[in-house]
């Protein structure tokens, strides 16, 4: 019975975000109330909810804390070198700046730690989106898969875990791993260049050489520059109803600069993002405190959401001296804050009913259960495969501490390693950085404005594409038997 109220009651919720009959925040609260009342939790509903809940509470500061002050640094500027420098690259060409959304990502994702990758890619990229009149969409899902691939690194969530569950080194893990995840990291950057194809089609762009000395070549180069920051980006629907009109401008009204005259130098976006509250001369104090935070962050010699505060509460004392500009600042930030937070507590219910119901570890056995014997000498395979829904509809604690070691003891019996199931096991990490159960992944959004429905329907396959050419590629590397 709690097997079919588990999947009864994932399948509903999935259904009613996709569909969007209900927001994200009350898909997450009436859903699996509803259902735990019927699984016969009665009043002990709400000490399940308490515990997920205080359990949370330290991811909902850091995240609450992390906008704030991320916002802060856009808001006085801090990252509009960094902008330039990558909008000379992309060369207003949604297709390289999708690309170099992949490389990017990737780089950052060496450190581990989702919540500090999204921060410095949305950070540095989503003002060149928006003044592209590009969806934000395709940021966050290029973003979360790249950095999916990378959390397999031995530091990461999910080989750190598997080997905690099973008992072996994540080095043995992540080794004969490396194959595999670069041709996801391969596949990531294949799914970008389509997708910034896609938009470089909706926007009307045509592929010039910005370098051409030819006047017939620049006069078509600056007319494409016009048509990107005015007619095409006027739709940030993203050509299927992606996100809102949020595209920057400057006191012109196109988007773009009226100088054509050096096209392979394109506009900066300091020259057509309006900044009230830029602090020029505090730039290398912004830069940093930053630096510090992002530093403490990694090192983890403070808890994160220790770190936050500490550095929000300078950066607002620092860059906004006055009380009522500090209080603008934190009511400038405060929508973003509030729906990131707010899902945040919302998934303590979600999860509380999973746990505290028991729920989710009669949804393991039963999918244990369900394996044919033949596929016994296949586990590594199976696994593979499982990890892909399994860690969407659940946390990595769940999936490699209740499902994986279970899948391993059966393993065992044909003569398959824990190392070899573990490195089949981290193939669904590419979907898992899209799961609403992310806080990372909120973060993301949050950032981004992005909603999760409009996530979802472009992210899931192709994170799911990416996940099994990791998988078929780690079994004909030897990395486990297939």
């Amino acid at each position: 019975m709690l097997v079919i109220l588990g999947f009864s009651m994932i399948t509903i919720f999935m259904y009613l975000i996709l569909s969007k009959r209900l927001t994200p925040v009350a898909a997450l609260i009436l859903v699996p109330t509803v259902f735990g009342l019927f699984a016969g939790a009665g009043l002990g509903l709400s000490d399940m909810i308490m515990t997920s809940l205080l359990k949370l509470a330290p991811t909902a500061a850091l995240l609450f804390f992390a906008i704030t002050f991320f916002g802060i640094m856009i808001d006085v500027g801090l990252f509009d070198p960094l902008i330039r420098l990558i909008l000379r690259f992309a060369r207003n060409d949604p297709l390289r700046l999708v690309v170099g959304t992949a490389l990017l990502t990737s780089v950052v994702s060496l450190d581990g730690d989702g919540s500090t990758t999204f921060i410095i890619v949305t950070s540095a990229l989503l003002p060149i989106y928006l003044r592209l009149g590009m969806s934000p969409v395709v940021l966050t899902v290029v973003a979360a898969t790249a950095n999916g691939v990378l959390n397999t690194v031995p530091w990461g969530g999910s080989t750190a875990r598997a080997a905690a569950a099973l008992d072996v080194s994540p080095i043995d893990i992540f080794v004969p791993m490396i194959p595999a995840i670069a041709a996801g990291l391969l596949a990531v950057l294949v799914l970008a260049f389509f997708l910034g194809r896609s938009e470089r089609k909706r926007l009307g762009v045509v592929e010039l050489d910005p370098d051409s000395t030819d006047p017939e070549t620049q006069h078509a180069h600056s007319e494409v520059l016009i048509g990107v920051g005015a007619g095409h980006g006027g739709d940030r629907t993203g050509g299927d109803g992606t996100g809102p009109d949020r595209r920057a401008t400057g006191s012109s009204g196109d988007g773009v600069d009226d100088d054509h005259s050096d096209v392979a130098d394109p506009p900066t976006i300091g020259d057509h993002l309006e900044r009230p509250n830029a602090r020029p001369k505090l730039i290398w104090f912004n830069l940093a405190l930053t630096v510090a935070v992002m530093t403490l962050l990694v090192i983890g010699l403070l808890e994160p959401p220790v770190i936050l505060m500490i550095g929000t509460a300078i950066a607002l004392v620092v860059n906004f001296p006055r009380v009522a500009e500090q209080s603008e600042q934190l009511k400038a930030h405060s929508s973003s804050v509030v729906s990131v937070v707010s899902l945040v507590f919302a998934a303590s219910v979600l999860t509380g009913v999973l746990n505290g119901t028991g729920m989710i570890e009669d949804m393991a056995r039963w999918l244990v259960d369900i394996i044919p014997a033949s596929f016994g000498p296949h586990l590594p395979i199976v696994a593979g495969v499982l990890s892909l829904p399994l860690t969407y509809f659940m946390s990595n604690d769940a999936f490699f501490f209740g499902v994986l070691p279970v899948l391993t003891e059966t393993a065992s019996h044909y003569g398959i390693t824990g190392e070899e199931m573990a490195r089949a096991a981290i193939i669904g990490q590419p979907l898992h950085t899209s799961s609403p159960l992310v806080a990372a992944f909120l973060l993301l959004v949050g950032l981004a404005k992005v909603e999760l429905a409009d996530h979802s329907k472009k992210a899931i396959w192709r994170a799911c594409v990416v996940g099994l050419i990791m998988l078929g590629v780690g079994g004909l590397v030897a990395a486990f038997p297939i």
